[in-house]
């Protein structure tokens, strides 16, 4: 996301001295000149507020994607707990019942 965000930045900051440069040095009248160089700018601001917006929306969907996904995630461990819990409760019942009944034919014997 940074990458992207600082190259984006860089190609439109690029974009924005090549184009001021260019008029510049062209040909024409102070006037005409100043007013390419201001409307160049507006453009340059309008676009950099439009890729901010888009980022910005890229990040909001990213963080809710990533937080549906850790809830997804976090729902499937418990799942998967309470099962393995049931199972050890089980295995623990019948290992119960086993010890019972040895002690029960070990009081008889004795």
């Amino acid at each position: 996301m940074s990458n992207s965000s600082n190259t984006l930045l860089g190609i439109l900051a690029g974009t924005a001295i090549g184009a001021t440069l260019g008029i510049l040095f062209a040909p024409d009248k102070g006037a005409n000149t100043r007013q390419r160089i201001s409307d160049e700018a507006q453009a340059a601001k309008e676009k950099l507020a439009e890729t901010a917006v888009d980022l910005k929306d890229k990040v909001v969907t990213s963080a809710v994607s990533n937080k549906e996904n850790l809830d997804q995630q976090v729902e499937s461990i418990v799942s998967s707990a309470s099962y393995k819990a049931e199972d050890v409760i089980s295995t623990l019942e019948k290992k119960l019942k086993d010890l019972k009944e040895k002690n029960k034919k070990l009081q008889k014997t004795s």
